[in-house]
């Protein structure tokens, strides 16, 4: 016979090697990358799309360079509050969010597409698919900056 813990018990043990202030701020100042990042996106496809074809991957791209760093500067000061070493760690930044912007620009199209052809949403396609994919970032960037991003390897 088992003995089953109890729900607090296992989310104490999970989550007792992160700082829960550290985690609080993380939580606030992704609430405001997460803002900063969809308008940034919104306002360059708004801006690109009477000039080019499928601007919303355009704007995609130019939105991810443009709030990686943004939100690495954010992260390092008021999170992490490493010293030192930014371009080490804009670029292991850089890594963390690359996987959700190829996952973004893979299933973009994919989900403007299922938009414009399932709703009546031709025109919103793009912001409404853009605000699906944002959390993509959100689930894994907290451990991939606590455990590659902002790793205090050379003890600055």
């Amino acid at each position: 016979m088992t003995e089953t813990l109890p729900r607090n018990s296992i989310i104490a043990r999970l989550t007792a090697h992160i700082p829960p202030a550290q985690f609080s701020r993380y939580l606030l100042v992704g609430i405001w990358n997460t803002v900063f990042g969809y308008a940034t996106y919104a306002v360059l496809t708004a801006l690109l799309t009477p000039y080019i074809p499928h601007a919303y991957i355009v704007a995609s791209v130019l939105a991810g360079i443009l709030n990686i760093t943004e939100a690495f500067l954010v992260y390092k000061w008021l999170v992490f509050k490493t010293k030192g070493n930014y371009l080490r760690e804009w670029m292991r930044c850089v890594v963390v969010y690359s996987g959700g912007i190829l996952i973004g620009i893979l299933l973009l199209p994919v989900f403007v597409f299922a938009l414009r052809h399932l709703t009546r949403s031709d025109s919103s396609a793009p912001y409404i698919a853009g605000a699906a994919l944002t959390g993509v970032n959100v689930v894994a960037g907290f451990l991939g900056h606590k455990n590659f991003s902002f790793v205090d390897v050379g003890g600055n």
